[in-house]
C-alpha cells in the first residue's frame, strides 16, 4: 500500500517528525484494532462491564492460536470509567477459536440492543471534549451515521438509572444533509429512546434559526421567542478521511490533496454557522478525521479570525492517558494535482495567476497560515496519529468564547451574538470569506429597531415579529400552516400535540395504569388529519416549545421525541388496546402505577424467551395465578434481582406482556430476547436461535449428502471441518 503523493504531500507538511516517519506509514498500512464502548445508562454499562472482565477475559487469558497466544481485550486507557476495549485479533481467529466466537457472539447481540457500540477509538473523543450535562442545548450538526450522537445522548441521559429513562430538560438535535443518512440516525438513536431528541436534515453550513419561549429571555415581552442558541455543538465536518486508512484501505489508490482544499471552504461555514448559533458560554468541537492542515488547522484559523470573540481552549489536562501531538502553525497547501506546494503565502500563489483567471481560482487565501497564525494558539489543537496509541488517525480543536465576552463580563449579555459588528481583516480575505465561505449563511431577524430590513430567505414567512406576544398553541400542530409551508417538497407527516383530555388519549392511560402526573399535554401524534391515532410520541418541554415556533418542514424535521406508546390490533372477540412499546417503556415507567406492575420469576422468563406465546396455563406457580388474574392486553412485569443455581440477575429486570385470552407473550424484539437470553443464562435460548441451527444443520446435511462420497473415500476426514467453517461464517455474517 503505497501512494507517491500522500508521501510527498505529508512530508512538506511535516507534521511528523523524519525519525518517526517510517513508524507512522507502518502503522498505516496495518488493519485497525476493533474497538468498542459499553453505552446506555451507567448501571447496565456497569453491569456489562463487569460481565467482559469477570466472564470473558478469564475465558479468553492465555488462549493459544496456531501455536501464538492471543491477547485477550484490553481497555481503552484514556476512555472514562473503563468503559470503552480494543480487540486486536484477526477474522480467522473469531471464527475459528472457541472461545473467541464465545465472545463474538456476545458482542453481536449486545450490539444489536445498543448496549454496545462498535466505534473507532478516536471517533470517541469529540463527545467527551463537549462535555455535556443533562440540561444543555446540543447540536451535531453533521450526524450520521450517529456513533457520536449517541454518546452525546447518553451524556443527556447521566441520570438515566437501568430500569428508567429519564426526561432530560435539555435537548439534542442531530442533523444530517443527506435523507437516507438521517434515516440512519433516527434507526441508531432507537436504542436509546428520549424525549429529549429531534433529527433534522438540512445543510448543515446554513442551518436555519429555531425559535423556542424556553430559549434563554432576550426580549422584555412575555412568551416572545427569541432565537434558540446551543450550550453544545459537534461540528465533525465532512472530510477527505484519510486518517481512516487502516480501516479505509480504497484511500490509498485514489487520495490526492485537491480533495482536502475542495472541502475547505464547506468546513469552514459549517463552523462559523456553529460559532452564530452558540450561547455566550458555550462550547465547540470541531473535529476531522483528515490529518490534512488544509482542513483542520486552517479552518481553525479561518474561523477564528472572522470571530475574533473566540479562542482555542487548552483541553492537554484532559483525557492524560491519551498520547496526542499540538496543533501546527505552518503548512504548505498544494495548487495542483502535482504536489505543487511552492507558494509560502496566498499574495505568492495569486501572483502566478493571469489576472483574467484570479476570479476562476479555487484557492482561498484561508488556505494558508494567516500572518497571526502564532496569535491564534493553533497548537491547542489535537492531533492523533495511529502509530502513538495504534488508532486512526484524528484532530480535534474546543473552542469557546473569550472571557471577556462571556455574559458576567460583558454589558452586552443581552444581545443576541449574531448581531455583533463584522471584524474587520484585510479586504482580500474579507472577499473571499463573503463570497466563498460565509455566502448564505442565516442571519438573525432583525430586531423592531431595524425592522425595514429586509428578513433573509431562510427566515421567510417563519420569521416572527419581535414585539409581538407569539400564542402558545399546544393542542395542535403550530409548525402545520393551513395554505402553506416553507418547503412542500418536504414529505414527513406533521407533528400534532393531543390535548390532554383528548379521548383515545384519556382512554390510553387508563388501560396502561398510567399515573396524573404522566405529562400528557407533551404528547403528539403523526399521522394524516383524520385517520385513527395508532401510535403516541412523548417530547420534553423543550422539544415542545421548538416545535410549536417552528415550520417543520423548513427545519426538515425527520423524527422528534421518542414512540412510547402504539395501538394493538386485538385478537377476535377482543377490543383494541393501546401497548407500551419494549424500547417505550424505560421513558414510561416512571408514569406506571406501582401497583399495578407484577412479579416474575426466573422460571417464568425462561419460558417466556423459549416461546413467542406460552399458554396461561403452562407456567409455574405463583406467576400461572397471577397472570391469569389479569385481564387481557398490556402488563408490566418486574423480575427482581436474585440469584438462582444457573444464573444471577444483579439488578431487577422490567418488561412489558402482552396477555390474550389464554397466552401470553413478552414484548420485546427477537434481537434483544436473545441478547437477554445469553447474558443470563450463557446461552440462546430462544425460538429464533433455535430456528436458526435447524436451518445450519439442515443446510449441512443437504450440502453433505449431494457431496457423500464412496466409503473410505479421502473426504470423510473433511466432514467436520466443513461444518465449522459454515458455522463461522454465519458469525462472520452477524458482524
Amino acid at each position: 500500500m503505497h501512494n507517491e503523493r500522500f508521501t510527498t504531500y505529508y512530508q512538506a507538511q511535516r507534521i511528523i517528525s523524519d525519525d518517526e516517519w517510517d513508524t507512522f506509514m507502518d502503522t498505516l498500512r496495518r488493519p485497525l484494532p476493533t474497538t468498542f464502548r459499553i453505552a446506555g445508562s451507567r448501571q447496565i454499562a456497569q453491569t456489562l462491564g463487569n460481565t467482559i472482565k469477570d466472564t470473558y477475559i478469564p475465558l479468553l487469558h492465555n488462549v493459544t492460536f496456531e501455536g501464538e497466544v492471543i491477547p485477550p481485550p484490553a481497555q481503552i486507557p484514556w476512555y472514562p470509567d473503563g468503559l470503552a476495549w480494543q480487540l486486536n485479533v484477526s477474522k480467522k481467529v473469531l471464527r475459528t477459536s472457541p472461545e473467541f466466537k464465545k465472545f463474538h457472539s456476545f458482542l453481536v447481540h449486545e450490539t444489536e440492543v445498543g448496549n454496545i457500540s462498535r466505534q473507532e477509538a478516536v471517533s470517541m473523543l469529540p463527545p467527551l471534549l463537549l462535555d455535556v450535562q443533562p440540561h444543555h442545548k446540543v447540536m451535531d450538526m453533521c450526524a450520521a451515521p450517529g456513533s457520536k450522537t449517541a454518546q452525546l445522548l447518553e451524556a443527556l441521559h447521566a441520570n438515566d438509572t437501568a430500569t428508567a429513562t429519564s426526561t432530560p430538560p435539555g435537548l439534542l438535535i442531530a442533523n444530517d444533509s443527506d435523507s437516507r443518512r438521517s434515516h440512519l440516525l433516527i434507526h441508531q438513536s432507537a436504542r436509546l429512546p428520549s424525549p429529549s431528541f429531534m433529527v433534522t436534515n438540512v445543510d448543515a453550513s446554513i442551518y436555519p434559526i429555531l425559535r423556542s419561549t424556553m430559549a434563554e429571555k432576550r426580549r422584555s415581552v412575555k412568551n416572545t421567542p427569541s432565537q434558540l442558541l446551543f450550550d453544545r455543538i459537534l461540528c465533525d465536518v465532512p472530510c477527505s478521511g484519510d486518517g481512516t486508512l487502516r480501516k479505509n484501505v480504497g484511500i490509498w489508490k485514489r487520495w490526492q490533496p485537491l480533495d482536502g482544499n475542495g472541502l475547505h471552504g464547506l468546513q469552514v461555514r459549517i463552523l462559523q454557522r456553529a460559532m452564530r448559533m452558540l450561547e455566550p458560554d458555550g462550547r465547540i468541537v470541531y473535529s476531522t478525521c483528515s490529518l490534512n492542515p488544509v482542513e483542520n488547522e486552517a479552518v481553525i484559523a479561518a474561523a477564528l479570525n472572522s470571530h475574533p470573540e473566540f479562542e482555542l481552549v487548552d483541553v492537554s489536562s484532559q483525557l492524560p492517558e491519551l498520547i496526542r501531538r499540538p496543533g501546527i502553525s505552518y503548512w504548505l497547501p498544494t495548487v495542483g494535482r502535482s504536489i505543487d506546494t511552492s507558494h509560502p503565502s496566498w499574495e505568492a500563489y495569486i501572483e502566478t495567476v493571469p489576472e483574467d483567471k484570479r476570479a476562476e481560482s479555487k484557492m482561498f487565501e484561508t488556505h494558508w497560515p494567516p500572518s497571526n497564525a502564532g496569535a491564534l494558539h493553533l497548537e491547542r489543537c489535537i492531533r492523533i496519529y495511529p502509530h502513538l496509541q495504534d488508532t486512526g488517525g484524528f484532530f480535534v480543536a474546543v473552542l469557546e468564547r473569550k472571557e471577556s465576552h462571556r455574559p458576567s463580563q460583558s454589558k452586552q449579555a443581552g444581545k443576541r451574538v449574531a448581531e455583533e459588528a463584522d471584524v474587520t481583516i484585510p479586504e482580500s480575505k474579507k472577499v473571499r470569506l463573503e463570497t466563498n465561505i460565509s455566502s448564505n449563511e442565516p442571519e438573525e431577524v432583525p430586531s423592531s429597531s431595524t425592522s425595514a430590513e429586509p428578513v433573509t430567505a431562510m427566515e421567510d414567512d417563519a420569521a416572527i415579529v419581535e414585539d409581538e406576544p407569539a400564542t402558545e398553541r399546544s393542542n395542535t400542530a403550530p409548525t402545520t400552516k393551513p395554505t402553506r409551508v416553507a418547503d412542500p417538497s418536504f414529505k414527513e407527516m406533521p407533528y400534532t400535540f393531543l390535548s390532554p383530555d383528548d379521548p383515545v388519549l384519556v382512554t390510553c392511560m387508563q388501560q396502561l395504569n398510567l399515573t396524573p402526573s404522566f405529562p400528557s399535554s407533551n404528547i403528539l401524534v403523526r399521522n394524516p388529519e383524520g385517520d385513527a391515532v395508532r401510535s403516541f410520541y412523548l417530547v420534553n418541554d423543550l422539544v415542545k416549545s421548538v416545535l410549536a415556533h417552528n415550520d417543520y418542514t423548513r427545519m426538515r424535521l425527520m423524527t422528534s421525541g421518542t414512540k412510547v406508546i402504539t395501538k394493538q390490533d386485538a385478537g377476535r372477540g377482543m377490543d383494541a388496546h393501546f401497548r407500551v412499546l419494549g424500547e417505550g417503556l424505560p421513558v414510561v415507567l416512571p408514569y406506571i402505577d406501582p401497583a399495578t406492575i407484577m412479579t416474575g420469576d426466573f422460571a417464568a422468563l425462561r419460558v417466556l424467551l423459549q416461546t413467542y406465546y406460552p399458554l396461561c396455563a403452562s407456567l409455574q406457580e405463583p406467576f400461572r395465578s397471577a397472570i391469569e388474574a389479569r385481564g387481557s392486553g398490556s402488563h408490566v412485569v418486574r423480575f427482581p434481582a436474585s440469584q438462582s443455581t444457573d444464573t444471577t440477575l444483579s439488578r431487577d429486570l422490567i418488561l412489558p406482556l402482552w396477555k390474550s385470552n389464554v397466552s401470553v407473550t413478552l414484548m420485546i424484539d427477537k434481537k434483544a430476547k436473545s441478547a437477554l437470553s445469553l447474558r443470563l443464562f450463557g446461552e440462546d435460548v430462544t425460538i429464533a436461535a433455535r430456528e436458526v441451527a435447524k436451518k445450519k444443520r439442515l443446510a449441512t446435511s443437504s450440502a453433505t449428502q449431494l457431496d457423500e462420497p464412496e466409503p473410505g473415500s479421502e473426504h470423510d476426514e473433511d466432514r467436520d471441518s466443513n461444518d465449522d467453517e459454515n458455522d463461522d461464517m454465519d458469525a462472520e455474517d452477524e458482524q
